[in-house]
């Protein structure tokens, strides 16, 4: 099953990105998942690399990278990367600068769609 999870909320304030990427790896171990997960808005810097977060924190980045380490993919959205001065070389491994025309073929192959 290819799901699609646009998700739309800052790390900073990660509790709708964690429960996001919480559904995300659940659904990464069913025989059949192909996940992209597509950040817009303040999402993008959920794929910075380095991210220092206390111990009871959430961490975006650690489970951006379960996700891409389970074979799925991570996209951004370019325009809101360039908005907040992000380039390629922010990001952590694997993700990568993406558009609204790959959301929407994203979003046409997709079995599921989920929004956050």
């Amino acid at each position: 099953m290819k799901t699609l999870m646009i998700i739309n909320d800052p790390p900073t304030a990660p509790e709708r990105a964690h429960n996001a990427l919480r559904l995300v790896l659940a659904l990464s171990t069913l025989d059949d998942a192909e996940i992209t997960i597509f950040l817009m808005a303040d999402a993008v810097a959920g794929a910075l690399h380095g991210q220092k977060t206390p111990d009871v924190y959430y961490n975006i980045e650690r489970m951006l990278k379960g996700v891409l380490a389970g074979k799925g993919r991570v996209l951004l959205r370019g325009t809101c990367m360039d908005a907040r001065g992000l380039s390629e070389f922010d990001l952590i491994e694997g993700a990568n600068r993406s558009s609204v025309s790959e959301l929407a073929a994203s979003t046409a192959s997709a079995d599921k769609v989920l929004v956050w």
